[in-house]
């Protein structure tokens, strides 16, 4: 009988794929770190066009920093837990799945009053549960200590999460060419974010099904 092996070699990542990891690990520490310079130094002359922004996130200051700062915990250690896969550093891996987990969870509050409206909103909605669904699957398996398959749900739900950082060069097409499309943020926001969470959901999961556990036989 064919079975997933509970321990094999992690495939090796292509270089593609790990410049756009990183391209999105910088940007989401970038987006935290200019979000809490904001709360602790405020823009006296923001853009016009930011100034709605900006107050929406005054607005739930507390609320914005329970979802940021763990988010910048957790993609600070997701290298060193990804780059030799589940179940070689467990404590890493705990603290990983518990800011994913509150990151989830505060993602929904967050959801509330989007910048974006209801498109944002859906988008938020959708992404967010799917990342959970693939964080929680991916914590049953590793707790059950089979670490292959834990990897790859955590690469999924990992994935999902860094689609916030993909809908960043998408809002800076929107911004720079807001002069031709009169759009404002409440109008293109939602639709970055479903772009931004698109390209990264599709990007893994075919990655993903390229690349398959190796069979073995019991």
């Amino acid at each position: 009988m064919s079975t997933v092996p509970l321990s094999s070699p992690t495939t090796r990542f292509p270089r593609w794929l790990r410049i756009f990891f990183w391209f999105c690990i910088v940007i989401a520490v970038a987006v935290v770190t200019r979000r809490v310079v904001s709360f602790l130094v405020p823009a006296r002359n923001a853009p016009p066009m930011m100034v709605s922004v900006e107050e929406a996130f005054m607005s739930r200051k507390a609320l914005t920093l329970a979802h940021i700062l763990p988010a910048g915990a957790l993609v600070l250690l997701l290298p060193f837990v990804l780059r030799r896969g589940p179940g070689t550093r467990r404590g890493l891996e705990g603290a990983v799945y518990a800011l994913g987990f509150i990151l989830g969870i505060t993602a929904y509050a967050m959801s509330g009053h989007p910048v974006g409206g209801i498109i944002e909103r859906s988008a938020v909605l959708f992404f967010n549960t799917l990342y959970l669904f693939c964080l929680t699957r991916s914590f049953l398996l590793w707790s059950s200590r089979a670490f292959p398959l834990a990897g790859r749900w955590l690469l999924r739900a990992m994935g999902i999460l860094l689609g916030i950082a993909t809908t960043r060069p998408v809002m800076g097409v929107f911004f720079a060419t807001s002069t031709l499309t009169h759009m404002t943020p409440q109008q293109f926001f939602g639709i970055a974010f479903w772009i931004g969470f698109s390209i990264n959901t599709i990007v893994i999961e075919l990655w993903l099904r390229r690349h398959p556990l190796p069979q073995v036989s019991a």
